[in-house]
């Protein structure tokens, strides 16, 4: 059923609309999340986009030295600024997380990305931030 759900969602998410350019490259932290006002999260990633208005991506993380390295795949649909996320924990559709946010694009293509993210495993809500450069 989940793998249902991700294909579906991803196949809605290539058939709207056009914002974002083919051809462009995302470099950035991928989320900086507060897990509590004294624990924070950084994430590298890197994303494309794959057709205009959809960017596919790859998030990596590793909280610390005692945890394994993670790899997230992440879509994203983009409309007049906003984008609908999706996000899976490696290959699998466990702890799929799903979301949305606004892209704000500043001088010299850096860009900030506030979003609000449900994680399904966990069954959270959660406030992100991610920033970087888009070229």
């Amino acid at each position: 059923m989940k793998k249902l759900l991700m294909t579906l969602a991803l196949s809605i998410f290539t058939l709207i609309g056009f914002a974002q350019e083919k051809g462009s490259w995302y470099i950035g932290t991928g989320d900086i999340t507060n897990v509590a006002w004294t624990e924070w999260s950084v994430s590298p990633t890197v994303g494309y986009g794959i057709m205009d208005n959809l960017m596919v991506g790859m998030t990596v993380a590793q909280a610390d030295s005692t945890v394994d390295m993670e790899m997230d795949f992440h879509a994203r649909y983009y409309m007049k600024g906003y984008f609908a996320y999706v996000s899976t924990d490696g290959i699998g559709t466990e702890g799929m997380k799903i979301g949305a946010g606004k892209m704000f694009t500043f001088r010299n293509n850096v860009y900030i990305d506030p979003k609000v993210v449900y994680d399904t495993g966990m069954k959270t809500t959660n406030l992100s931030l991610g920033f970087g450069f888009k070229f």
